[in-house]
Parts: structure tokens; sequence; C-alpha cells
């Protein structure tokens, strides 16, 4: 009988890799492992397969367990084999592995062995090997695995939009079999409370409840909640049990979830259903905490003690971002804890907040994870930071000694569009392809070996505003992921995205033959026209100048002075850094100086409109022309009727003819929404 024989520790020569450097090879494995050695034959599958566990009783039966439901169906081998499984639990036993999630997988032309230290690299190991399964057999050669962070996780937001356990349950799965570690759990916000609290059953007769099925509906439409049971109640939560059996099945699969529960912001559904716990005790008018109020604390303990006790993990994650603090200043109890405690802004005050918070939590044995709004006010002392608005909020965090995890919306946020917005379903904006996804490098390269360290590891996050759907979830969440756990887990010298996009079609389908619903990328169409080089037209290089008040908002500079003239077109998204943003008063008003009286047949540039962070087309246009730069010529005025929609729209708005300038003045302004504007070249022809 054939034997697949799993060991922990085992210090064979026999079936240990050398460290010499990888050569290129054609294993269709997610994530790609740091070193592989082919030697170009297979061990052969048969129906006599046995297998072998040598590992502590509790890995033992979570791997006999995993392998018996797999697709090879290996139950344990019957008799004596001839084969001794030795355990030593030495990470030194295993040349070039320096994570107990490493291992080493062998396979011979008779047997395949597993080698870790620890079951979670065990299990790592039967994942590279299922995805190594042909219809030739198993390729026979040496394995040398690890992962670059020990943090390699995906957020789902189940607040937003609520998805049952069972499909909870498909995600970790899929998860597990790409080597992901860690399930953040977004559990509250604004659209409803997902988890069952014995001391407040308001949070889940109430506040788990809302009117109309979509978020975009409840949000544009009152945002009132409802009874349970009620015949407009739309929502749901998870019991307590349901939460055990998915921290359950989430640990046989070597998969941690961490608890979200948001303070002191996106609290809306609490301050409802406990409207005592906010600054002016009228439901529906709050969405932070009172931090003034004794009461907010003993509530949140009491939660945070419940939730301890269904979630073992070593983080609980606070939320801690965008409180709008408005209701603070004005607030008497607020103000008191501010004068007590000698906090001199609302930021501090919000820091004194995440500071108690996080000394109840570590007297419980746990440590405290929030975004990087926690920054704010002075960083709790043992606190870790989910670097989410860029990656600034990490590099402070290390440079503070301080743990960081990267999550930034530019490669992270798959609420975005993956593909062109008009082949998709609505989203919430921006644009983050596959390749976007795999180019993340989560240590900048001016950070030092020990600041490196402190760069946990990195997460992607699913907000679910606009995902209403199982499907439409799984299909923004696959293929990314694929790229966000290669980028987790494999060494940037083993990466290659051509490479990695063959490996991904074929997971692609993998994990549609699996019943999930990924999105389609062997038709992906990719990003806008134009984008993918620069341009030439005659203005390229020219020295552009703003009109008083219609200077470019400095977070969407673009490159500054020069961005609308560098011949480089913008993308799907504002947020690729080749869009200028103008917000202000009156909009956007340049001068382009073409150095001498030129000959010009047309001047055009691109607007888009995403109505949700409200960047809105121009109510306006008048392009202009003059000689001195002082008396200007009107060539053309274009009135424009600004209509709000869900759609991602891109309009240019040109003028073409005959005319002979030095100067073009190029003025857009904005309608009745107000908003930004947002162009990406005054294209001169």
């Amino acid at each position: 009988m054939k034997k697949l024989i799993i060991l922990t520790g085992i210090t064979l020569g026999l079936f240990l890799a050398s460290c010499t450097k990888q050569k290129k090879d054609t294993l269709s494995v997610i994530p790609m492992p740091v070193k592989v050695e082919l030697r170009g034959n297979y061990f052969p599958l048969t129906t006599q397969m046995g297998l072998q566990v040598d590992a502590p009783e509790g890995d033992k039966k979570i791997l006999e367990s995993y392998l018996a439901a797999s697709p090879m169906k290996l139950v344990p081998a019957k008799g004596d084999q001839n084969h001794n499984a030795v355990i030593l639990q030495k990470v030194d036993q295993l040349p070039c592995i320096h994570s107990p999630e490493g291992y080493v997988l062998t396979v011979t032309s008779d047997n395949i062995y597993v080698q870790s230290t620890s079951g979670a690299g065990l299990f790592y190991g039967v994942q590279t090997l299922l995805q190594m399964v042909t219809e030739k057999g198993i390729p026979v050669g040496t394995i040398t695995d690890e992962p670059r962070f020990p943090y390699r996780g995906m957020m789902l937001d189940v607040s937003r939009h609520f998805y049952d356990k069972e499909f909870v349950e498909k995600q970790i799965d899929a998860l597990a079999y790409y080597k992901l570690n860690r399930l953040h759990l977004h559990l509250t916000d604004a659209a409803g409370w997902r988890i069952e609290i014995k001391k407040y059953p308001r949070l889940t007769e109430f506040a788990a409840w809302r009117e109309f099925p979509t978020w975009k509906e409840w949000w544009n439409n009152g945002r009132k909640y409802k009874e349970e049971g009620d015949k407009d109640a739309h929502g749901g939560y998870y019991t307590q049990d349901d939460i055990r059996e998915l921290v359950a099945y989430a640990q046989d699969r070597y998969i941690t979830i961490i608890p979200e529960i948001e303070m002191p912001a996106h609290s809306e559904e609490v301050l409802t259903a406990y409207p005592e716990l906010s600054c002016t005790h009228e439901p529906y008018k709050q969405a932070d905490f009172c931090v003034g109020n004794e009461k907010t604390f003993e509530f949140l303990e009491n939660v945070l003690t419940e939730v301890m006790d269904l979630f073992p993990s070593e983080y609980i994650h606070i939320g801690g971002d965008e409180a709008g603090k408005a209701s603070w200043p004005g607030c008497k109890l607020c103000q008191a804890r501010m004068k007590k405690e000698g906090l001199k802004d609302v930021n501090e005050l919000q820091s004194y907040l995440i500071h108690r918070i996080e000394v109840f939590l570590n007297a419980h044995g746990r440590k405290l994870l929030g975004w990087d709004e926690i920054l704010e006010g002075g960083l709790a002392p043992n606190a870790t930071v989910m670097s989410w608005r860029g990656t600034e909020g990490g590099m402070k965090a290390v440079n503070s000694g301080h743990l960081a995890i990267m999550t930034p919306g530019e490669f992270c946020y798959f609420d975005s569009y993956q593909d062109a917005p008009d082949s998709q379903p609505e989203a919430i904006g921006g644009y983050l392809p596959l390749a976007k996804v795999y180019s993340f490098n989560p240590v900048p390269d001016t950070l030092s070996a020990d600041k490196a360290k402190l760069i946990y590891g990195v997460q992607a996050n699913l907000f679910t505003e606009y995902i209403p759907t199982p499907e439409h979830a799984e299909m923004m969440i696959y293929p990314r992921i694929l790229a966000l756990a290669e980028v987790a887990w494999s060494a940037p010298s083993v990466k290659d995205y051509d490479n990695f996009h063959a490996r991904a079609l074929k997971a692609v389908d993998e994990l549609k033959a699996k019943g999930y619903n990924p999105f389609d990328l062997k038709n992906e169409i990719g990003n806008r026209p134009g984008a993918d080089k620069p341009i030439q037209h005659l203005a390229v290089g020219k020295k552009v100048t703003y009109g008083p008040d219609a200077a470019y908002y400095p977070g969407y500079s673009a490159g500054g002075d020069s961005a609308l003239v560098d011949g480089i077109i913008g993308g799907w998204t504002y947020g690729d850094r080749r869009w200028q943003g103008f917000i202000d008063k009156k909009r956007m008003d340049v001068t382009i100086d073409m150095e001498k009286e030129t000959e010009i047949h047309s001047i055009g540039a691109d607007f888009m409109q995403v109505c949700g962070p409200e960047v809105f087309m121009p109510s306006e246009v008048i392009i202009s022309v003059s000689n001195d730069g002082k008396e200007f010529t009107e060539l053309k005025r274009i009135e424009h009727k600004v209509v709000k929609d869900d759609k991602v729209t891109f309009i240019n708005f040109g003028w073409e003819g005959d005319a002979k300038a030095r100067y073009i003045r190029y003025q857009a302004s904005s309608g009745e929404f107000g908003g930004f504007l947002f162009t990406d070249e005054i294209v001169v022809k």
C-alpha cells in the first residue's frame, strides 16, 4: 500500500532540501513556495494510498479528519507499514525553516513526506500537496517553504450585509487552502449589530434589524431599525452557539477569527438601542459613544467580556476609525472627563477611551487591535495598528516600536471595482485589479531590518455596503485574495506576475468547480483605454498656472503643477494618482503657456463622475485662448446638467476648430451638488 506519512520535526537527511537558490519551475501552487526542486517524474495516485500521522493528538485528529474529507480521501493506514514517525519540536532541525508554520514536503517515487515543527506547518504542507495533484500524479521532488509574514488575513464585513454561518465557513475553507490564517469579522456598525450579547438583548432584538434589504436603500431612506420579526425587518445575527461553531471550524483549519466591536464611532445601532450611552441620550442622533459617561465603559466592558468568552484570539479589534467627535465639545460629561484627566482636545479624549479599553483587554490576557486612527492623541502602549489610510499609519506605528498590519485601501480594499466599471455590478468606486493587489510590497525598501520585523502582516478588506449577496461577495473576493495570499506568504524573490496570472486562471476554474463564484479572470477587460502608456500632444511639458481660488486639492495633486500636461491618462479611479482633484471655490481654472503662438485644432479634457464619494461632472466648462495671457477670447462654453446616478462615468469636454494662440485657458465649475471635480489631462492638438 502506498502511504502518505506526515512527520513532525524529522531530522532525516534523506528528505531535507539544501538551502541553494531555487530554479525556475512550473509548479501550479498558490502561494508560490520559497523553494521548489522537481525531478521530472511522478508519484502515482492509487486507491491503495494510506495515511499515517505522527503528531500531537489534537493536530493528528484535525489532519486525519481533513484529509479523509479532501479529494484524496485518505484514511489511516492499517497494520505495520514498516515506517516509523519521529516527533521533534525543534525548528533548528529543519534547515532553511525559521517559522513554525514552515514545512518541508518531499515526494519520492514511493512515499510522500510532510515535515514541520507544528500542526499548522503540517497543514500548510498538505495544502501544497493537494494543489500539486495532476492527472499524472504528484510531481516528485522537494519543497521547502515558510511564510513571509505571521499574520495573513481577510476582513469580512457582515454588518452592512449579513452573511450566514454556512457562507462564512465556505470562505474559511478557501482561505485555509491558500494559507491565510486570520479571518477578521466586522461584526458591528451602523447597518446592524451581528453578535448575540446575553446582557444586552436589544442589540439583537432591535439593532440587528433594519428597514430595506440593501444598505444603500437603508442609508438613503432614514436609516431606521426594526424589531426582530417585523415583516419589514432585514438583517440577522450570529447566536453565541453559531460563533462557537465558527471558531471551532476555523481552528480546525488553523485560522484564528478576530472579532471587531466598533468604538467610539460607527455605533448608531447601539446608541439607538441604548440611547443613554450617547451624549444627547436621544435615539437616531449619535454615532459616537459618550466617553464622559461611566455607563459607556460598563457597557463596553460587559460586551467585550462576552466576546472574549467566545473568541480565543490573541487580538480583539475595537475599530477606532472615523470618529466624528462632533458632540463631545458640547457634552458636559465629556468636558468634565477632559478636565479631570487633563486632556487638551477631543483627539486625546478618544485616546483616553482606547487606552482604557486596552488596559481592560490586557488584564484579560488579550491585545488591542485597531484602525490607524487609534494613533490620534497618542497610541495605547501595547496596541497593534491596522494601517488602512495608506501605509503612513503603519510606518508611524513601527517607528514607535509597535506592530503594524498593512491593509492600505490602494492595494487591499476589495470593495473597489476589479475591472472596467461598466462591466461590473455597482461598487463603492475605485479600481483594484488583480495585478495591483499582486504588486503590493508591505515593507518599504527604506525600512531598516529591525523595523521591518514589526510589520506583522497584511490583510485584505471586504466592506459590503454595495455587496448585498453571497455571489457578489465571492466575485469580489476571488481571485484577488489569491494575489494577497501570495503577497503575504511568498518571498518577493519568487514572485512573478505573469506566472501568477497563469496559476490564477487555473485556480478560478477550480474555484468554480467547488461551487464558488469568482470573477471571470480570463475575460478581464483591463484598465481604461489610453492609461497603459503616455500620449503625445502639443501641450506636453508646457507651463501651467492656476487661477486664484482654483488650486488643486493637495491630496489629489496627481504630481503637481505639471500633472495636466504630463501625457499621462488616468485610469478607472481617481485613486491611481493620475487624476487631479479640485474642491476650491472656483474649482478648476488653469492656463497653459504654449511658449509661442501655435496653431490649435482641438482642446479637451476628460472628467469622471462617481456620486458615492461626491465626485461629479462639471456643470460648465469654458475654453478660451489668448496671445498676451491677459485678454482671452472664448472658443466654447459648454453647459452640462449634472445628474446623480449609480455609475462611474467619463465625459470629454472639448472644442474643435481652428485657432492660433500662445495661451490656453480651461475653466470648469461645479453644479448644485458641489463635490470634487477630477480631470486627468488637457489634451491640445
